[in-house]
């Protein structure tokens, strides 16, 4: 065997004592059968810009006109398959991407909502304005390292060192009660996202192992003296704060790895073998531990990539919106195994949107774009917000390519995740700073 793991049983006898797992929540929640109230948010990042554009159609004739004139060589339908068709409310038809077929019946469920038209803004613009430069602006547009940050952190500048997500898990942390389970995960590796000024957050990738490493020693006498080398060293108080943080850290995570190790066995959803389904797998293994844990409140991060289509866009998108919509479904179906499906709201975001006129195969770095809301509590089977005009050089076109102002800010889209989370209506302008330059604060989707 090899020496750098070591079993789950001896980790659980080595590290999982009394006072570390009240550190974690667990002693507080061991008395509960369940945890009331308890409810998620889940951001899945496209990283790299996706194509709003491609991702949902619309199919009135005079917007689909407007469409295919702009789109030229990207419009959609196209080899990868036919358009997956739905109807708003209002009897307005839009088609789906064909990668989203397999959510596409969330939306007849009522489960699968569009929000149309997000992006970062400080203000609400119009076409004239922008050009004119009259009123303030995000800083760097079109810029993805900007962007990323921005769309994250709910900042229109560069400056801000919290996430929105994080945040917002600030605001309510007195819901978690006496747990001091991470509230916050990221499932991607260190997001700002999920980074706030107060709560505990933690950063995982899937599959990951925390084990302590070279413990597993021959005669057991070896192993078990190391372990109790390994817990004094961690339990010294040298005294020294930086040497003292390091330790709590490796307490802690050595602890989150017994609790987590094997909790995702527990579910008999399949998820696809993908980078996007294994991190909703492990988000589904986290929120099985909310009874154990006493936590009431979480918000966690996943990302994937490859969504920058400069070239080669129909195929790529597809393939990426393919694997979105594949493990979308399972951690649907995983949180109704868990009894939670309207305690949990999934939701995209990305960098920005793409340009309408094609570059080649491809496309450019844009603006505003349509993202997708799914879960047991959205208001589904609709299209949020006002969705824009296609003309090239139109109303809503920041210049002539179809890189399209945003009709929604991130603060509203943001502001009403983070309502149905919980946070106060008092509380929301310290998430989103600039939300009282906006007169819907909650556009309504859940």
């Amino acid at each position: 065997m090899n020496e750098f793991q070591m079993s789950r049983r001896r980790m659980i006898a080595g590290f999982t004592s009394a006072a570390l797992l009240a550190r974690l929540g667990r002693m507080n929640a061991f008395s509960q059968s369940t945890t009331p109230g308890y409810r998620a948010l889940v951001c899945i990042f496209l990283a790299g810009g996706n194509d709003g554009h491609n991702t949902i159609i619309p199919l009135t004739q005079a917007q689909l006109n407007a469409y295919r004139a702009a789109r030229g060589s990207l419009a959609l339908p196209d080899s990868n398959g036919p358009l997956s068709q739905v109807v708003a409310p209002d009897g307005t038809p839009y088609g789906l991407n064909p990668g989203l077929a397999s959510i596409q019946p969330l939306w007849g469920r009522g489960h699968l909502a569009v929000m149309a038209n997000v992006g970062m803004l400080v203000q609400p613009l119009h076409r004239a304005q922008y050009l004119q430069k009259a009123v303030k602006l995000p800083t760097n547009l079109f810029s993805h390292a900007d962007q990323v940050q921005q769309m994250q952190s709910g900042f229109p500048s560069t400056t801000g060192g919290s996430g929105w997500g994080g945040r917002a898990a600030d605001q309510i942390q007195t819901l978690n009660g006496a747990s001091g389970f991470p509230a916050a995960f990221s499932i991607a590796g260190p997001a700002l996202f999920s980074t706030g000024s107060v709560i505990k957050s933690a950063a995982l990738l899937p599959g990951f192992n925390l084990d302590a490493a070279g413990m597993q020693l021959w005669p057991q006498a070896a192993t078990d003296a190391r372990i109790q080398g390994l817990q004094q060293i961690l339990q010294f108080n040298s005294g020294l704060t930086l040497i003292q943080a390091a330790n709590q850290v490796r307490t802690d995570a050595l602890a989150l790895n017994a609790m987590l190790t094997g909790t995702s066995s527990n579910l008999k959803t399949v998820f696809p073998g993908t980078s996007l389904g294994d991190q909703l797998k492990q988000v589904a293994a986290i929120m099985n531990l909310r009874n154990s844990t006493g936590i009431s409140r979480q918000v966690f991060f996943c990302q994937l990539g490859g969504f920058d289509t400069h070239g080669s866009q129909s195929w790529q998108q597809f393939d990426l919106l393919r694997q979105v919509s594949d493990a979308l479904l399972a951690f649907y179906n995983a949180t109704l195994e868990l009894g939670i499906g309207s305690n949990v709201t999934s939701f995209t975001l990305s960098d920005f949107g793409r340009t309408l006129q094609p570059s080649g195969s491809g496309s450019d770095h844009g603006w505003g774009s349509h993202h997708l809301v799914v879960g047991g509590a959205v208001k589904g089977g609709a299209v949020y917000g006002a969705f824009p005009d296609l003309s090239l050089g139109g109303p809503d076109d920041s210049g002539s390519r179809g890189a399209l102002i945003p009709s929604t800010s991130i603060d509203q889209y943001g502001a009403t995740l983070a309502s149905w989370l919980g946070v106060p209506t008092a509380q929301l302008p310290a998430v989103f700073p600039n939300l009282g330059n906006f007169a819907t604060p909650n556009v309504g989707f859940v």
